[in-house]
């Protein structure tokens, strides 16, 4: 048992976790969600988060990330930019940061404060102002209304799905392996 209670995991267990989260996080970004230059609404947070919150820090950053460089080569949305791969990145580890010790409502709400205010609407419009040569602020406000409606829904959403989640990693029944 690790320090929140869950059963330690095998190396392949957590390649596998990682693996189906990113795949989900690539099917969720690049075909079930609304795209536009400048807006992205959808539900592609939620493998992210699912893995910070199974594997911590570096398995949510790492689902983010693996999952923007492969959705950004096999379906681009436009052009391939570092910038988005870093704030993917950081989502994750937001979400395994403030998950680390549990889906409880604080800290989902937390989490979701911080990768909306702070990375989307803060660190990725800057990436934008930088791609598109336009002014940050002319971007802000745009943008304002997807990180209101972020910070609104994703908790909700968060809220009903990781806590059942939680239950099965505590209880080992999600990665068991069967015969």
């Amino acid at each position: 048992m690790d320090r929140q209670g869950r059963k330690k995991r095998q190396p392949g267990q957590w390649i596998t976790l990682i693996g189906f989260c990113t795949a989900m996080e690539v099917i969720l970004a690049r075909f079930l969600s609304l795209h536009t230059w400048n807006l992205k609404i959808g539900l592609s947070f939620l493998p992210v988060a699912a893995a910070g919150l199974a594997g911590g820090p570096l398995a949510g950053g790492l689902t983010g990330a693996l999952g923007d460089i492969i959705g950004a080569t096999l379906f681009p949305v436009g052009p391939y930019f570092p910038g988005f791969t870093l704030s993917a990145f950081l989502d994750g580890a937001v979400y395994g940061y403030f998950l680390r010790k549990g889906a409880t409502r604080r800290a989902i709400l937390l989490s979701v404060l911080v990768t909306q205010i702070g990375i989307s609407l803060c660190l990725n419009t800057f990436w934008l102002a930088l791609l598109f040569h336009t002014s940050w602020t002319v971007l802000a406000w745009p943008r304002l209304f997807q990180c209101a409606v972020g910070c609104v829904t994703k908790p909700l959403i968060l809220l009903l799905v990781l806590p059942r989640l939680e239950k099965h990693l505590k209880s080992g029944t999600l990665l068991q392996h069967r015969s």
